[in-house]
């Protein structure tokens, strides 16, 4: 619920020139409409934020979340309890370790627009998140490359849930639906080819644009403390959280509904619906069925 609390002056701190900001002076639990329209703008400009030291309850740290639109019941990750299922926990010693650059859900048709992660318990020493900005990556890559890459479509897969059933096609570049701009959007965890391809083309196509997008120059690194809050844009980030630590880690995490991605469109048909391509497949499968 909206309080009438008045607007303070935030302090904001950058933490890369690539994206991420730290945000202090202002209490989350208390925010007034003006207050959250500056957040969000923020968000927008910055792409991750951070407010350290805010010790949210589960109750205020859903009814900061759900602001930010429809939160997801999501079908596989534990809740924190009944009363609580938008709020998911992602305990290391039970684990959770997402240790590999990914956005979340991109297997969905909507995937998440954003996520409002709690740090319960931080270890000592390591744990970090790293982000990367989708943006850049897609602005740096060469005219020729963001051509290409641009008339094409990703498969996205839920195989690392062990569903690999759940599966859909999303443009390869973004159009971010509030700022307009274009960001690259597949990752290694979810994303499984580029139907347009040959798959060795597309393995080889997909590879190198994940390591392209990896590079220190469009990355943030965050050292978490407890109580900490974390907000991502999920439409034009990946995330990696750091597996170098052995004491216990425990997040709190809740996820917003998204919308369908759009982009350029396609500028070519499925490639194994092509003569040529039938019957590579053929080929290659020896009449079963291709997997991601």
């Amino acid at each position: 619920m909206t309080t009438t609390a008045s607007t303070p002056t935030l302090a904001v701190q950058p933490i890369t020139g690539a994206l991420g900001a730290e945000v202090r002076g202002i209490d989350l639990a208390t925010l007034d409409d003006a207050a959250f329209a500056e957040i969000n703008l923020l968000l927008l400009e910055h792409l991750v934020l951070f407010f350290p030291d805010q010790q949210l309850t589960p109750d205020e740290h859903r009814a900061f979340a759900i602001r930010f639109g429809e939160p997801e019941i999501h079908p596989f990750i534990p809740k924190l309890d009944d009363d609580h299922q938008e709020i998911v926990v992602l305990d290391s010693d039970k684990g959770a370790k997402a240790d590999v650059w990914h956005t979340d859900v991109t297997f969905s048709a909507t995937p998440p627009k954003c996520s409002i992660l709690k740090m319960v318990t931080s270890p000592p020493f390591g744990g970090d998140t790293m982000w990367t900005n989708q943006y850049l990556a897609y602005e740096a890559l060469s005219a020729p490359m963001r051509d290409l890459v641009a008339g094409l479509t990703a498969v996205h897969t839920g195989w690392p849930f062990g569903h690999p059933e759940l599966a859909t096609e999303h443009p390869a570049v973004r159009e971010h639906p509030e700022t307009g701009r274009r960001c690259l959007f597949v990752n290694r965890q979810f994303t499984s080819h580029f139907p347009q391809l040959r798959r060795s083309e597309s393995d080889a196509l997909l590879g190198y644009l994940c390591t392209f997008s990896e590079q220190p120059q469009f990355t943030v690194r965050y050292r978490w403390s407890e109580g900490t809050i974390g907000i991502w844009d999920n439409r034009c980030t990946q995330h990696h959280a750091v597996n170098d630590y052995d004491d216990r880690r425990v997040i709190h995490r809740v996820t917003i509904l998204g919308d369908a991605p759009t982009g350029p469109a396609p500028r070519w048909e499925h490639y194994e619906a092509t003569r040529g391509g039938a019957a590579e497949m053929l080929a290659m499968l020896g009449g079963g069925e291709m997997t991601p």
